[in-house]
């Protein structure tokens, strides 16, 4: 496995980056801001973008990983590069937001995230459709924690 740091035209992502965030405009928000990471093993596998939220405290912003791939240990290895590059970044804290899906939440739990808070209704608020996720409509934002 390969991690690359994105530094230039991080659009050329976006079918990926996607599959984490549904709507473009959401991921415009962060996406310039944000460090994206790539991994490749034998071509592009999965993307990640953490932002610094203050100080210390940074975000998971977005994670995918190619759908026939799930389950091969891509997704917790991007997890992992994050803690490492946060932690060597300063970081105290890293965080997470994500819906209350039964795919999702189980995921980054096994990775040591832990429920901080909730902002309720936050993807009826900003999405402009619905989005579902193993067959649940997502309503809140449930954000998990990992002390650095």
């Amino acid at each position: 496995m390969e991690f690359r740091r994105i530094e230039a035209e991080k659009r050329n992502f976006l079918p990926l980056l996607l599959l984490g965030d549904e709507q473009e405009d959401m991921i415009d928000r962060y996406l310039d801001r944000g460090v994206l990471t790539a991994l490749y093993d034998g071509g592009l596998r999965a993307v990640c973008v953490v932002t610094e939220e203050a100080p210390g405290v940074f975000e998971i912003k977005n994670l995918a990983v190619e759908p026939a791939l799930h389950r091969r240990g891509y997704g917790r290895a991007m997890v992992e590069r994050a803690v490492r590059d946060c932690r060597a970044a300063g970081g105290r804290r890293l965080l997470v937001g994500t819906g209350d899906s039964p795919l999702t939440l189980p995921f980054y739990q096994a990775c040591g995230f832990r429920e901080s808070h909730r902002v309720p209704g936050f993807f009826l608020r900003y999405y402009d459709h619905p989005i579902y996720e193993g067959g649940r409509l997502l309503s809140d934002m449930i954000y998990l924690s990992m002390e650095l």
